[in-house]
């Protein structure tokens, strides 16, 4: 068995993550990996570092106190136990960049890892739960968009995971196919009804067909189009609580800020 000790003068949790991330690649290796955190205290170095020793492991830490990161080098070298700084060069490289000192706040590192950790998370959420994948976990959405085909609901899955944040999944709506019932046991604040104008919609489609060189036999033309999308808006219509949104004319961009909009009231 081996082990490894994630220390940190916060949660340790982002350092727990990069870690296992980094551990993927180790899969034959029979690691346990052992968590330190709120270590602020040169004696809790020494203590953790003491530990590593007894059991011939090594520590990964992410300490922004440059003191403590030097007591922990020391320690390391006096007992033998390999330590990883994780914060210590990331701190350097940025002071000689910003040409300022770091603030050197405990759990500051923590923010900004969770932050980025949970855009990993939303965008692999959006990437899993894309055009009516995985329906049965709806429920774990904060934001839910009903459409027809090419009314940019991956687009704005993606665009609001990756830049604003937000567990999003999209659902395909499609004549003669009921939507899953575990749409309409959402709460009704969450779901988002997107249409458009049929003859863009029909435009839309022809030209996207004709790039990929396919057959597109009615699904672009104006009848067909203005048929599917009444059957949307007749969905729409039977949970008047839904949000609508006329995706026309608008960038992604514009349309994530109108959705953003409406959960804010």
């Amino acid at each position: 068995m081996n082990y490894v000790f994630v220390v940190s003068d916060s949660t340790g949790k982002t350092a727990e993550r990069a870690l296992r991330a980094a551990l993927v690649q180790f899969s034959a290796v029979n690691i346990e990996i052992k968590l330190r955190p709120e270590v602020q205290e040169e004696e809790q170095v020494r203590q953790v570092v003491q530990e590593a020793n007894d059991c011939k492991g090594f520590i990964v830490h992410t300490l922004v106190s440059d003191k403590l990161r030097k007591v922990m080098f020391k320690m390391g070298r006096l007992h033998n136990v390999e330590t990883i700084d994780l914060m210590g060069p990331l701190l350097t490289r940025l002071s000689k960049q910003l040409s300022i000192s770091p603030s050197e706040k405990p759990g500051l590192f923590r923010e900004l890892g969770e932050e980025y950790f949970r855009r990993v998370e939303t965008v692999e959420f959006a990437i899993h739960h894309d055009d009516g994948m995985r329906t049965h976990e709806l429920h774990k959405a904060e934001i839910v968009l009903v459409g027809v085909s090419r009314t940019f609901k991956t687009l704005i899955s993606i665009y609001m995971a990756a830049f604003k944040g937000w567990f999003v999944a999209n659902v395909p709506i499609v004549i003669g196919i009921d939507p899953p019932p575990i749409l309409f046991n959402l709460p009704p604040s969450r779901i988002f009804g997107l249409t458009t104008e049929p003859w863009r919609l029909a435009e839309l489609r022809q030209a996207r067909h004709k790039f990929f060189g396919r057959a597109i036999g009615d699904y672009a033309e104006h009848d067909y189009v203005s048929r599917e999308l009444r059957y949307a808006l007749s969905i729409f219509s039977r949970n008047p609580e839904w949000s609508i949104i006329n995706v026309a004319g608008k960038s992604i961009e514009e349309i994530a800020s109108e959705i953003l909009t409406l959960v804010e009231k």
